[in-house]
């Protein structure tokens, strides 16, 4: 048997390494290695490790504190593993294999996908839907079921006053009782249901009610499972359950804060790290893979199936509340408004206050939503970072459209939504009426569809579906192409003119301004690179000419960061996000691109001029996007707000500035709340902005959601 030590370690690097923080990929497969040689102290080393093989060894669990708060990626397969749960010590893990433990069942998959929220492939699987509806959909169900059947059975037995004794006995009664009638699923899954009921009985106790679970120093585990209940676990309890009205609150993406809204200590809250299920996914129950493959189609557009119709207003013949505006219903005809409800487009319209302005101490009215779910919007703010009014900036929430649906279904709160994009302006002379004048058409892609969308009326112009996802490569490579002029009918032919060969997955690219036919600039999975993309050379295939470095957690600079976010500000500084450390960085294009000339360097750092205050969050896709022409950034967060910062006064002296930029990082001038949605008597928590983006005049805001929800607001 292999014994691991540092020696060891180094040499299974991949590729080797001298230093064992610096190791970020391991192989130790074929070891024969049991629990008791996975050194903690050795492993916390490890500090950048983010793929880890540890296949056909003897393992028959994880020790709790291996301490790797980085890893991604972990191979289990052939060992003798007995339990799961100690992998939520990796909570940044996306993929996962254990195939061949014998021990293991269909309720430790289910287990992994809830205690990994970033999870999306299990022994080769993409599990983003079904981890999504792990997380939300079964933990809401279980969670109203445990609120019931202490309300019918154990509520009045615990007097006002109570003793530690009283507390220790009825906690005791309710967890066992609660996890033999609270019942929900298939019967495959029961083991997996009880140790959910359990955990969130135990959360209940202790957030809700204040009851300190701990006061009892028995387990739970070495409770007898086969002791006859209590009188008061009545089996007639689970009946009840439908009987009773919870309204769940927002639940945490960390798992370090309870859903019933346990405080996070700090140290956890500087850990705290993203649950979603699909990098994101994210979908409550999403109906898109991966986050990385969600992206703008760059298939042939004959693939595509259009679908005529304005879409947006209530389709289902109800009354709207008195005083709704009824501006979009009069401006579509009845063909229109029949072809809505072909496509089951649901646009959510917010009725007015009597001062017809956004602010935080009113609410904005009511919104409707088809048939029986019925919508309410409390409070939609501007707020600057002392969370007062800002007057420079006002908005009118026009229209909140749910127009991506699967299968057109108006219950369809899961399909993601990630890119959006508005129509360029043709070079024409300016009219005389501003909005006319500026872009209004809006595309935006998610699930199965693209729709194209008239900001001012709401109305979904054309729809576009194909049959799979709407995705983009994921073949580590940037193709570039000439479709030539298309007819009248849009054909085109097509042909490729470069490849540009990634070292990892592109998730976003832009052109460099001030040379756009010659650089192109793309942030990607591990790192920011830029390409010379000039047609007079010969070579059709080319690796990147220069990679950025940026400041990792320590403050030294890397190249090992996740670029998610990517756009210029002005001809010179780009705007980039980083979701390994959590920041979004303002740099110099020409400062730092000018340092590769010092030696013909690849590996250059990035001229940093500043650093945008924003979410502690460090998941994954949430996109920024850049108004140019007034010098905007906009960032969404893990909460549904949007970040705005307006920074026209500091490009002044970033242009002249030399030397380090300054510590303190730039606050938003605004942020922008969701509103409170309730879809089917429900909250329509956990609402992520994956994407946001304004016009080129900042007349219109479109923020894209991972409910299926395309939000428009426009600038007064």
């Amino acid at each position: 048997m292999s014994k691991i030590t540092t020696e060891l370690l180094l040499e299974r690097a991949v590729p080797k390494s001298t230093r064992l923080r610096k190791i970020e990929t391991l192989n130790l497969s074929k070891l024969q290695l049991k629990t008791g040689d996975l050194d903690p102290r050795l492993f916390s080393r490890l500090r950048h490790l983010q793929k880890l093989d540890l296949s056909d060894n003897l393992l028959d669990k994880f020790p709790n504190s291996l301490t790797l708060p980085d890893l991604r990626v972990l191979n289990c397969n052939n060992n003798q593993l007995e339990d799961v749960t100690a992998l939520k010590q990796f909570p940044l893990l996306e993929e996962l294999n254990y195939e061949n433990n014998v021990y293991l069942t269909l309720n430790d998959d289910y287990k992994v996908m809830f205690l990994l929220q970033n999870l999306r492939l299990l022994n080769g699987k993409d599990i983003t839907k079904l981890a999504n509806h792990v997380r939300r959909v079964n933990s809401r169900k279980l969670t109203s079921k445990v609120t019931a059947h202490w309300k019918e059975f154990f509520r009045d037995q615990l007097p006002e006053k109570y003793t530690a004794e009283q507390v220790k006995s009825i906690k005791k009664k309710f967890l066992k009782s609660v996890q033999t009638n609270v019942v929900y699923g298939p019967s495959s899954l029961s083991e997996f249901t009880r140790w959910r009921v359990k955990m969130i009985a135990e959360e209940f106790l202790t957030c809700s009610l204040g009851l300190e679970v701990n006061t009892d120093t028995e387990t739970e585990e070495n409770m007898d499972e086969n002791e006859e209940e209590s009188a008061e676990s009545s089996k007639e309890a689970a009946d009840e359950v439908a009987k009773v009205t919870v309204t769940p609150r927002k639940r945490k993406r960390n798992r370090s804060k309870s859903r019933f809204g346990r405080k996070r200590s700090k140290s956890q809250a500087k850990t705290k790290k993203e649950t979603v299920s699909d990098p994101r996914n994210s979908n409550e129950v999403q109906d898109d893979p991966a986050p990385d493959k969600e992206r703008a189609s760059s298939e042939p557009a004959e693939e595509a199936t259009p679908e005529q119709g304005g879409e947006g207003t209530c389709n289902s013949g109800e009354q709207l509340p008195k005083g709704q505006s009824n501006r979009r219903s009069s401006q579509l005809t009845g063909e229109q408004k029949s072809q809505e409800q072909d496509n089951g487009v649901v646009n959510l319209t917010p009725v007015k206050n009597s001062k017809d302005k956004v602010c935080s101490s009113l609410p904005l009215g009511q919104m409707v939503l088809p048939r029986q779910s019925q919508t309410t919007v409390r409070g939609i703010y501007f707020l600057n970072v002392d969370g007062l009014l800002q007057e420079d900036i006002s908005a009118e929430p026009l229209h909140f459209l749910q127009c991506h649906s699967k299968g057109n279904s108006r219950e369809d709160f899961k399909t993601q939504l990630w890119s959006c994009v508005f129509e360029p302006l043709l070079d024409c002379p300016p009219r005389k009426d501003p909005v006319v004048s500026c872009s209004r058409t809006v595309a935006t892609c998610g699930g199965e569809s693209v729709c194209l969308i008239d900001c001012e009326t709401g109305v979904v112009l054309k729809k576009y579906k194909v049959a799979t996802e709407v995705a983009a490569s994921y073949d580590k490579r940037i193709a570039l192409w000439d479709i030539g002029i298309p007819d009248c009918d849009y054909n085109f032919k097509a042909s490729q003119l470069l490849v540009l060969e990634c070292l990892s997955v592109p998730l976003r690219i832009a052109l460099v301004p001030t040379c756009p036919e010659q650089y192109l600039l793309a942030g990607c999975e591990e790192g920011c690179f830029t390409w010379n993309i000039k047609l007079e050379k010969e070579e059709k295939s080319r690796p990147f000419e220069v990679t950025f470095k940026f400041p990792d957690e320590e403050g030294e600079m890397s190249t090992s960061h996740r670029v998610d976010g990517l756009a210029f500000l002005n001809d010179d500084v780009v705007v980039s996000k980083s979701s390994k450390p959590g920041c979004i960085y303002l740099w110099s294009w020409s400062r730092s691109f000018d340092t590769k000339g010092k030696g013909n360097q690849r590996t250059v750092p990035a001229v940093i001029l500043a650093e945008l205050e924003w979410s502690t969050t460090d998941l994954s896709y949430l996109t920024l996007s850049t108004c140019p022409a007034k010098l905007y950034v906009f960032c969404g967060d893990e909460k549904g707000s949007v970040w705005i910062y307006h920074l026209s006064n500091y490009t002044t002296a970033w242009s002249s500035a030399k030397g380090k930029h300054s510590d303190k990082k730039i606050p938003p001038t605004q942020i922008l709340k969701w509103p409170e949605l309730r879809a089917n008597g429900e909250h329509l928590s956990e609402v992520y902005i994956n994407n946001v983006i304004t016009d080129p005049t900042f007349t219109y805001l479109v923020a894209l959601t991972s409910v299926n929800i395309t939000a428009i607001w426009k600038k007064s």
